[in-house]
């Protein structure tokens, strides 16, 4: 039996970061800066625009998979799926997946290459699939899979909740086919009635950019709807059991679990619901803010590199994304 192995992995956000007391003076807006820190648990993040820094989506996305490649010990030419995460792309059309393909390979290879949206929870479904095609398809050895957010191009300059809580980064896996455990299981979740709460509503066929929409502040990121705040730690709970369960793990097996990294508090209701320890997580929002459909692999990644995690160790991942999907993954790293 073939199992898909995370090789190597690596992160990338772009410039120096940007403090929570920084961020109101050069941006011009306010936040409460104890409630950012003491609960939500942002103190920085790494925003481009910000920095004049002149990189959007495929420039975060080509340098994380470079790196992962390079830590993999592989040339880019030995790649032959690239999967990218996102809901942030860098054009509508073409995927962006595709570019990454172009700018890492230089021309035409035999790799498949395509975009996977489910708004946050992306990546962990990226994951899901790329493996699948890793574990089963004979002619794919080596994936890379891509998580990338580039959300605060889309906040207006005016926008104080998307410039706080929103940031720029990729999250970078290279998958490797194997015959020992490696990706063991994935659950999937969905309401699409909740498509409108928050998201990116205009520049689709439903809602083409017009001039008048761009007068009205009908564009970019919009919080049409307050997002229920119980709404993770009712769902993320069971959706880990039933990731659990289809691994065949329990609670206690696990070495490491990974969530979205929006909020640290829900994250602790969250642990203390399933009986997981605090050491059992990691979080990195404290320096990188909210990397959505990156910030699952940027933590792991990080943890990778801080050796908070071992081979051989149980990971469970679980995300969340507006719309509402809830992706789950538990694997062998």
């Amino acid at each position: 039996m073939s199992y898909a192995r995370i090789a190597a992995t690596a992160l990338y956000a772009p410039g120096d970061p940007i403090s929570n007391e920084e961020l109101m003076r050069i941006a011009g807006i306010e936040f409460d800066l104890e409630k950012y820190r003491d609960k939500i648990g942002i103190e920085a993040r790494h925003i481009a625009r910000l920095r004049g820094i002149e990189e959007t989506t495929a420039d975060f996305a080509e340098q994380a998979s470079r790196r992962a490649i390079s830590n993999a010990g592989l040339n880019p030419k030995d790649i032959d799926l690239f999967v990218v995460a996102t809901d942030t792309p860098e054009f509508i059309s073409p995927p962006t997946a595709l570019l990454l393909q172009g700018r890492l390979q230089g021309g035409q290879h035999n790799a498949g290459s395509f975009d996977v949206n489910a708004s946050c929870a992306g990546f962990a479904s990226a994951f899901d699939t790329a493996s699948r095609i890793v574990a089963g398809d004979p002619h794919v050895q080596h994936a890379v899979v891509t998580g990338v957010y580039n959300m605060p191009a889309y906040a207006r300059d005016d926008d104080a909740f998307g410039l706080s809580i929103f940031a720029d980064g990729a999250g970078s896996f290279v998958l490797t086919k194997a015959t020992e455990p490696g990706y063991i299981a994935g659950t999937r979740l969905s309401d699409g009635t909740q498509w409108d709460y928050v998201g990116v509503y205009t520049g689709g066929t439903r809602h083409p950019v017009t001039r008048e929409r761009l007068d009205n502040g009908e564009y970019g990121l919009q919080l049409l709807k307050p997002l229920p705040g119980d709404r993770n730690v009712k769902l993320w709970p069971p959706v880990v059991e039933n990731t659990l369960s289809k691994a065949g793990f329990t609670v206690g097996d696990i070495d490491l679990i990974i969530y979205t990294q929006i909020n640290r508090s829900v994250i602790q209701q969250v642990n203390e619901i399933l009986g997981i320890p605090m050491e059992k997580t990691h979080t990195i929002m404290d320096r990188y803010g909210y990397t959505g459909s990156a910030c699952v692999p940027m933590a792991f990644a990080d943890a990778v590199q801080k050796e908070r995690v071992a081979r051989g160790d149980c990971v469970v991942f679980i995300a969340s994304g507006a719309g509402l999907a809830v992706n789950s993954n538990a694997f062998i790293y």
